[in-house]
């Protein structure tokens, strides 16, 4: 605890392992803080449960609904992740609003910027996002829908669709690699 003389802690707060709460951090009941957490000055919290990282950076503009999940080497920036949502690991989420009950894979990214310009994705309730895929906004991806493993989703994806982009896989067999 940095000024620990400023921070407000209730009867029932509950801070975990490798944890640094910067002054004037308020906690009121029912708060729990997970592992590897930073709080933020003048931050006030109450009923909630953070549960963020270890490496991940929150930046301005995101609002973690309850029960959302922000894993390890996660960026949110000017995003939404909605209530119990996930986004386990090493991924970017930028200029998006992911709804309910999203599963966001490992190495997914929101390609938001065309160097020109900020887009936004939305990510409707009940998404499953397969690893490895990139979304470029301007996009919408309805409800109850699949994004398969390695895709590059550049079009609206209906509600409870599979969506995937892959090219076919080439097998030379006998392939002798040559040498320098």
């Amino acid at each position: 605890m940095v000024g620990a003389e400023t921070i407000y802690c209730s009867k029932d707060t509950k801070i975990g392992k490798n944890v640094i709460i910067e002054p004037y951090v308020v906690f009121g009941l029912k708060v729990k803080i997970g592992n590897n957490v930073k709080i933020k000055s003048f931050s006030h919290l109450e009923n909630c449960k953070v549960e963020i990282g270890p490496y991940a950076r929150i930046r301005p503009d995101t609002i973690l609904k309850e029960g959302s999940k922000i894993g390890n080497f996660v960026e949110v920036k000017k995003s939404i992740v909605g209530k119990k949502s996930k986004v386990n690991h090493l991924s970017y989420i930028g200029d998006s609003e992911i709804g309910k009950s999203v599963n966001i894979g490992a190495g997914t990214i929101t390609c938001n910027y065309d160097g020109v310009k900020k887009s936004k994705t939305k990510i409707k309730d009940n998404v499953f996002i397969g690893s490895n895929s990139s979304l470029v906004a301007p996009l919408t991806i309805e409800k109850s829908s699949v994004v398969g493993a390695g895709s590059v989703i550049t079009k609206k994806v209906k509600q409870k669709s599979l969506a995937l982009t892959r090219s076919i896989q080439t097998e030379i067999k006998n392939y002798k690699r040559k040498k320098k």
